[in-house]
């Protein structure tokens, strides 16, 4: 569902895909190619939400701000996994949210970061570039292995994959 809220509309790319039960309402900014999974929900009614091409918000996922501190960008070629939360933070470009994970307001994910499932990472953290990040909270493990690094790819790559998929089958 695509609702506006107050004076916001989303903002869709013609190439983004967004599944009949996800809820994607208000100050939402999708870019190319960006897919919103069965009852993903971006509510954008308290403050900005853009999430930029080729990344996917996958079933269950939420992504919200808090009125006034915050607003929540995910980067390009991303991968938020089932029900993760993304609540007012920022996500770089290349990372991978884990299922169940939860980012608070005002973290920051630093490009090419996995967030292991479900991880909590506090408000205000900010994670390095390249890091694998675990636990509760969260912390950051070590940096990122090569064969990691590649899952991130693999990962976005696949839901453009799904995409075409979708649309082939109406």
């Amino acid at each position: 569902m695509i609702e506006t809220y107050g004076p916001h509309s989303p903002v869709i790319d013609p190439s983004a895909w967004v599944h009949d039960s996800a809820v994607v309402q208000g100050e939402v900014v999708l870019g190319a190619r960006v897919s919103v999974w069965p009852t993903a929900v971006l509510r954008g009614d308290m403050g900005k939400i853009d999430v930029g091409e080729d990344s996917n918000i996958q079933d269950g996922a939420i992504c919200h701000n808090t009125d006034g501190l915050s607003v929540t960008r995910v980067g390009r070629k991303v991968t938020v996994g089932h029900r993760a939360v993304l609540h007012g933070c920022v996500v770089e470009d290349r990372c991978l949210i884990g299922m169940g994970a939860i980012i608070l307001d005002n973290a920051v994910i630093g490009t090419g970061s996995i967030v292991g499932a479900g991880a909590v990472v506090p408000a205000g953290r900010v994670i390095p570039p390249g890091s694998l990040v675990l636990g509760l909270p969260a912390r950051v493990v070590r940096p990122l292995e090569p064969n990691e690094a590649i899952r991130i790819d693999e990962g976005w790559q696949s839901y453009l994959k799904k995409i075409e998929e979708r649309r082939s089958m109406g």
